[in-house]
This record gives structure tokens, sequence and C-alpha cells, in this order.
């Protein structure tokens, strides 16, 4: 069967924000609702490493609000990095002053691109979902970030499940907020045929990674291999990466 290569990467970015250490969330907390700090600096890291994948999965990323200077920072990625194709999912609101999303990057163009708002006690998480290829045979890559909450990535994760259940080429990436090994993640192995990973590969915090709260998981029937954690500039998290083996004709 002739199959396709592609390099995957997920990152929850931060929206630029610099946190190398826990104390940074107390002390360096402005950086989060001011538009000052190395933000743009940061960006640029992060398209230098995005410029080696074919299709990025991007959390926190700011739409443009007033803490970004108004940029529309996946889009900003998306022409630093040289990607033909883009996509963001403006999902929550701080305070009037900032705003966050999660963006897709993609050297192939999808057929369809649709934006899921997820269920949880609070509003405001979502599910950026692109096709690539005809039929439903045709690859889906999702992006997603999940509550903190187990309740409510309870939903989330059968909201998700649901709308993945019948796709037999597809990949789920995103900061999930919880382990693979999670009660709530058993969900989506049981309703779709996403695959759990091989093995963990920790991204949070990313000074020091203990826990593996970032994930790429792919169906049965796509091949995979050489999951990496790469740094994402200064983000809290790091990035995750994934080379993914497409059948051509799920991209056809």
């Amino acid at each position: 069967m002739d199959t396709r290569r592609l390099r995957l990467l997920s990152a929850n970015i931060q929206a630029g924000s610099s946190t190398r250490r826990y104390s940074d969330y107390a002390t360096r907390s402005w950086s989060h609702v001011l538009p000052a700090g190395r933000k743009q600096h940061a960006l640029d890291d992060i398209a230098r490493l995005a410029g080696g994948y074919d299709i990025v999965g991007l959390q926190e990323s700011d739409p443009g609000s007033w803490r970004s200077g108004f940029t529309n920072q996946t889009h900003y990625l998306a022409e630093r990095a040289g990607f033909g194709f883009w996509s963001h999912q403006p999902n929550r609101r701080v305070g009037g002053v900032a705003s966050s999303a999660n963006g897709l990057l993609s050297r192939l163009e999808p057929v369809e691109v649709l934006d899921h708002p997820l269920p949880g006690r609070v509003k405001g998480r979502g599910l950026l979902l692109a096709r690539f290829g005809a039929g439903d045979d045709g690859l889906v890559v999702a992006v997603a970030h999940l509550s903190l909450g187990a309740a409510s990535r309870h939903s989330q994760l059968s909201f998700i499940a649901e709308l993945l259940a019948g796709h037999r080429h597809a990949v789920l990436m995103g900061d999930f907020n919880c382990v693979a090994e999670s009660p709530e993640m058993a969900l989506l192995y049981r309703h779709t045929q996403l695959q759990p990973p091989k093995h963990a590969v920790p991204t949070f915090p990313a000074w020091r990674p203990q826990r593996a709260i970032d994930h790429i998981l792919v169906t049965l029937g796509l091949g995979h291999a050489d999951m990496q954690a790469q740094p994402a500039a200064r983000s809290d998290h790091l990035a995750l990466s994934l080379q993914l083996d497409v059948p051509a004709s799920a991209l056809a």
C-alpha cells in the first residue's frame, strides 16, 4: 500500500508568554494579560520549530487580543513558517484583554475545517477539526485543549469520541490536561479506533517534565513512530512531535 509520511507537531504555546518555574505563574502573571515581554521573539522561535513539520496543532494561540498587540498568532506563525493553509478557533476570553484559540497550520489543503464548541462546566473550550481527502476514509486531524476538571474532561471526551467514532484515519492532538491512563480517556479508546500512546512522553512542566499531558493519538490504521518532546520557546509545556504514515488514498 502506498503511504505518505507526514511530520506532526502539537504545541501549547502559552500565547508567547514565558514560564520557566512555578513561581513565574505569580511573579510573571502580568505577561498573560499585557502586551509586553518577548512574545514576538518567542513566536519567532516557535515558527522555526513549526517550519520543520507538515501539520501543526496549536493551543493557547492568541487570536488577536490586547495582550498580543492585536496579532493573530496563528496567522503570524503560518506566515513566518511558510505554511500555505491555516485556521483558528477562538474559544476563551480573559477579562476583556486576552483571548485564546486552537490553531492549525498545514502544508496540505484541507477539504473542510469545522469548529466544535466542547461541553463543560465552564464554557470556552473547543475542538478544531480538519478533513483531508475525500470520503469516509479521508484523514481527519482534530486539535483540542481540554479542561482542568475531570468531570468536564469526561463530557468533552465523550463528545469527541462521538465525532471521531466512524473514522478509520484520525488524529487527535493537543493539551489534554490528563495522562493517557486517566479513567475518562477510556471513552476514546472504547468508542473510537484511537489508540493509547505506546509510551509516555512527559511534557509538563517544560523546565522539569514529569507529566505526559500533551498527546498525539492516532487510529489503528495509521502507522506512526518517533514521538518526541520538543522545546516550544519558553512555554510551560514542551511540544510533542510524531512521524505519521498515511495511506495515499486517505489524502486523495
